[in-house]
């Protein structure tokens, strides 16, 4: 039994069964529904998917970017993590810097065109290597805005200073746990134009009882084939951290989302998934030494004991 994978399971059955059809940014076309919310269970195992491999390095990476305050992809292409690329790449090619063969377009016509798509492949891989091995380029070209590691741990206020709102955070709970104001936000509007991507997981707020520390996110948008399964296992790892620099047990993670929806190009995937069985939830272990920040943590501080999950499943992106 994986009760908290069952949940993310009968969230994806009800959106094909009752999403609404619409339209959106990437002219896609998707399957949505407004306003669910899924319990997960802590003490019940890690909720990481079983039933389709999701890559946990990934994970891991990209959670310690936000937590060290970093919007630029060259952290994340050291440790072999492209899912943030394309946004970089875009801006890149829609650059005056940019000599190669012409990208406009370029995610849709990626997918249609077999030759495009390879000159596309071509163009990012030389791309990649360019942040990594060129400072200055990448500091041009790498860089996706304000988003969610500036928010989370140097958000801009109007005096000119910065707030540090995770830091905030953890100090309240170690010091008044009671506290209804533990919360971090994302979104920050004047900043929101400047971002690659505005935040889809918008604002969480943490909540202390009987010793334990549950986390809820709020999500404006989420893809449930693809993103969710990351945003699951990313802010219950949050959790886990936070847990342990403060002292406490883990207790919740609460997934409250606005627009949840499945890509149309994402149906025959999600359908294959939810032909299998879910296997046991994992185990996290975390490093015994207490941090003296969340951003001093390691990819090696953690990982996940006895995953064993079924292959990975692909699916394109909508940029």
């Amino acid at each position: 039994m994986n009760p908290n994978e069952e949940k993310y399971l009968q969230f994806a059955r009800t959106v094909l069964t009752e999403g609404h059809y619409k339209g959106d940014r990437t002219n896609t076309g998707t399957y949505s529904i407004f306003g669910y919310q899924i319990h997960f269970d802590l003490q019940a195992g890690f909720p990481i998917l079983t039933t389709k491999k999701v890559p946990f390095g990934l994970i891991k990476s990209e959670l310690l970017w936000f937590l060290k305050g970093d919007t630029n992809i060259r952290y994340l292409l050291q440790h072999k993590n492209h899912i943030w690329d394309e946004w970089a790449f875009e801006h890149y090619v829609k650059s005056s810097a940019y000599h190669g063969p012409d990208m406009t377009d370029f995610a849709h016509r990626a997918l249609k065109d077999a030759e495009f798509a390879k000159a596309y492949q071509e163009q990012h891989q030389l791309f990649c290597q360019q942040i990594l091995t060129d400072a200055d380029f990448a500091a041009q070209y790498g860089e996706l805005g304000p988003i969610y590691g500036r928010q989370w741990r140097a958000w801009q206020t109007s005096r000119g200073d910065t707030i540090d709102q995770l830091a905030a955070v953890v100090q309240q709970i170690k010091t008044n746990p009671d506290s209804r104001r533990l919360i971090v936000s994302a979104w920050n509007p004047e900043d929101v134009p400047s971002m690659a991507l505005p935040p889809c997981h918008t604002l969480f707020q943490f909540y202390v009882n009987d010793g334990k520390l549950s986390l809820q996110l709020y999500q404006r948008s989420a893809d449930i084939f693809l993103g969710v399964p990351f945003n699951i296992a990313s802010y219950a790892l949050l959790t886990h951290l936070v847990a342990h620099q403060t002292g406490l047990e883990v207790g919740e993670f609460v997934h409250t989302f606005g627009d949840a929806h499945i890509y149309q190009n994402h149906v025959q995937q999600i359908e294959t998934q939810l032909q299998r069985t879910p296997t046991a939830a994992p185990t996290l272990w975390l490093t015994d030494e207490i941090k003296p920040d969340l951003a001093d943590y390691t990819m090696k501080d953690m990982k996940l004991l006895d995953y064993n999950p079924a292959a990975a499943i692909s699916a394109p992106v909508a940029v």
